[in-house]
């Protein structure tokens, strides 16, 4: 479990969240994401894997 807290996703939101699905707005929220071609650097876990799938569609990720 150590190695995974020094892991880092860089995400960015490519595709706007406007008009989608409440839920997929959210998890673009959660992510802390806030604007088009805003990127933020989120630990590598599952709970921010499955948000990450959820909006693959609006997202550009790069692992680090």
């Amino acid at each position: 479990m150590a190695k995974n807290k020094d892991k880092h996703i860089k995400v960015t939101l490519v595709r706007s969240p406007f008009g989608r699905l409440r839920n997929h707005r959210d998890c673009v929220r959660g992510l802390g994401l806030r604007r088009l071609h805003h990127s933020v650097s989120v630990q590598d876990t599952p709970q921010v894997r499955g948000l990450i799938e959820k909006v693959s569609y609006l997202l550009r990720v790069e692992e680090s």
